[in-house]
């Protein structure tokens, strides 16, 4: 029977709820926002299935990758709607055009966000594009190792936690599935965001929500914006835009104020996920290969297995010369002293009141470094 005494040895995959055989298992939400699996204790028979699927449980060694690229989708308009160079979009497009299925995180409805899959290119869209919170997996998993049986091709796409919480949950290696996870900083809770959501709205008298994109690219690739669009009571299309050293939702995020706990120990950086590829912003891309950094986006591609090799415009890079400006594939997020109090001051003021209060001066350097490509 799975049980979580400390909370930073849960990811919230899901895997052991999609595979208790008796369904005796749901993830509910705890006070902070995050999903933790519950145990009907009547209904466990104690098969120990939840806990060999667990991927904090059984966590895999670190590994090396066999390539790392720079990397851009030749397609202009899908780079420009990209968070980075536009890969993910370019090898989703490979396998709907082989009759295969592609699973990431879209928005609800609510603006909650959620993973999907899709068969459709048209539909690609959904999932393009960074969203800077922990996705509910569901039943993703299980739909996935449907379409496989079937001998389906899959590209499941999340955070390296997620990919290894689908490698336990498969129990067995598919040659019809290609897994791809990002670079992860650490997955922020999903009632900060939810609320952070609802105060600016309020604020600004913004309603009828048409799309949100945490790394708009219009003024850089470097230097992105947090946009909002909506539309307004004369019936135009309008915009809350901030930049991200302006937006207090990115700043809580990149202090590391609202990361799940888990984030601060994860199991599944350094290549432990089992991913085929690892998808990421080529931070530093100006000291690396300035003579291809136009500020439009580069993707950095981490290889780990034979096979895998995206068919794009791309360049060899050192992978540990990239390492030094996206430290997140390796190193965790650090653990900040001010982080409960940061969540008990949002239920009392507000995200935006407590990110101002619980953003330290250390911190926001550590942001600066970040958001400059510089750490």
């Amino acid at each position: 029977m799975i049980g979580i005494i400390d909370k930073k040895d849960c990811c919230g995959c899901s895997a052991c709820a999609q595979r208790c055989p008796r369904h005796c298992i749901t993830m509910q939400s705890d006070k902070e926002g995050f999903l933790y699996p519950v145990v009907d204790k009547h209904q466990c028979t104690d098969c120990g299935l939840c806990n060999r699927v667990c991927p904090v449980i059984n966590r895999k060694p670190a590994q090396q990758p066999i390539a790392a690229y720079a990397a851009t989708n030749s397609n202009q308009a899908i780079r420009e709607q990209s968070s980075s160079g536009g890969i993910f979009t370019q090898l989703a497009e490979a396998t709907i055009n082989d009759g295969g299925v592609v699973f990431g995180a879209a928005f609800n409805k609510n603006w909650e966000v959620e993973h999907i899959f899709v068969d459709n290119v048209d539909d690609l869209s959904r999932l393009r594009g960074s969203k800077y919170v922990q996705s509910r997996i569901g039943n993703s998993y299980a739909i996935a190792e449907k379409f496989l049986k079937e001998g389906k091709e899959v590209l499941f796409s999340g955070t390296p936690c997620q990919i290894a919480g689908l490698k336990r949950f498969l129990r067995k290696e598919y040659d019809n599935l290609k897994a791809i996870d990002i670079a992860c900083h650490g997955t922020p809770s999903p009632w900060i965001w939810k609320s952070y959501l609802d105060e600016i709205c309020h604020a600004n008298n913004i309603s009828n929500i048409s799309g949100i994109q945490f790394r708009n690219k219009t003024e850089g690739w470097k230097r992105y914006s947090f946009v909002i669009k909506y539309t307004g009571c004369n019936g135009q299309e309008c915009e809350f835009r901030e930049t991200m050293d302006k937006n207090l939702f990115m700043k809580s995020f990149l202090s590391d104020l609202c990361l799940r706990p888990s984030c601060h120990k994860c199991p599944a950086r350094s290549g432990k996920s089992g991913s085929d590829i690892t998808l990421a912003d080529l931070w530093g891309a100006q000291h690396i290969c300035p003579e291809i950094d136009d500020d439009k986006g580069l993707s950095f591609v981490i290889v780990w297995r034979d096979g895998n090799m995206p068919q794009c415009n791309m360049r060899a890079i050192p992978y540990s010369e990239a390492l030094k400006y996206n430290p997140s594939l390796e190193h965790d997020s650090r653990e900040r002293k001010r982080r409960k109090k940061f969540f008990r001051l949002a239920k009392r003021k507000g995200v935006c009141q407590s990110t101002v209060q619980c953003t330290t001066k250390s911190s926001l350097s550590m942001f600066w470094k970040k958001i400059k490509g510089l750490f």
